[in-house]
């Protein structure tokens, strides 16, 4: 957070940045909206940010390709320059990279829209989904990056970009039932063990040993990993 307040804030002539961007200093920061420039690509829209400004979710344009930021990390090394790292997964192949950014650098972010729909049923190799505001259907080709998270109710928000749907976001987290795992073992309670478990969309993740089959656990969808019984 500091070296993100840096990067907002500019120190009053006289003194130096590192006593403006103190606290008690009386320095208002600028909003970052107004750094931001919006600018035409070919018919994609283009906002022009700084590396200093990534946050989770933040869509980035490399090459040409839209981006969703999963992970970031401000670091100011003892020696050289600061820099941001971040974790960022390809909206189209659904791989995941890591990027490093100098710190200020200036980025491009994709212009994308979101609709706020309910998943409703599987036809086929289509997911359907019912818009919450119009109620209309659409569907979508199934992507195991989020179809193996998806239930029946679950409310998630369809992505698109450049006339396209490229990704369905879904919450940080759901709860789903173990359908199938072995045997729990009787009195370990404890953290240490894992085993996996099968779970009622079809994904599977690595659960304690503790877990019966049936039980309702928390699952991260980012990660994939097991975050305590629901």
């Amino acid at each position: 957070m500091a070296a993100y307040l840096r990067s907002a804030v500019s120190a009053p002539r006289g003194l130096p940045s590192s006593t403006a961007s103190m606290r008690g200093q009386g320095v208002q920061a600028r909003p970052l909206a107004a750094h931001r420039q919006v600018r035409a690509r070919g018919n994609l829209q283009v906002v022009n940010i700084s590396s200093n400004d990534i946050k989770n979710g933040t869509t980035l344009l490399i090459d040409g390709t839209p981006y969703r930021v999963m992970e970031f990390l401000h670091v100011k090394p003892g020696k050289g320059s600061a820099f941001v790292r971040s974790k960022i997964k390809n909206y189209f192949t659904g791989n995941t990279v890591e990027k490093t950014f100098r710190a200020g650098e200036p980025l491009d972010t994709a212009v994308v829209e979101k609709r706020e729909v309910q998943f409703t049923y599987i036809d086929g190799d289509q997911y359907v989904f019912m818009d919450m505001e119009t109620y209309e259907e659409s569907r979508i080709p199934a992507d195991d990056t989020w179809a193996k998270y998806l239930k029946e109710g679950l409310i998630v928000n369809v992505v698109t970009w450049d006339g396209k749907t490229i990704s369905v976001d879904l919450p940080n987290t759901v709860e789903l039932k173990v359908v199938e795992c072995d045997p729990g073992v009787k009195g370990n309670t404890q953290s240490g063990g894992s085993k996996p478990a099968k779970l009622e969309t079809g994904a599977t993740v690595n659960v304690p040993l503790f877990i019966q089959q049936d039980e309702v656990i928390i699952v991260n969808t980012t990660t994939n990993e097991y975050g305590g019984r629901a």
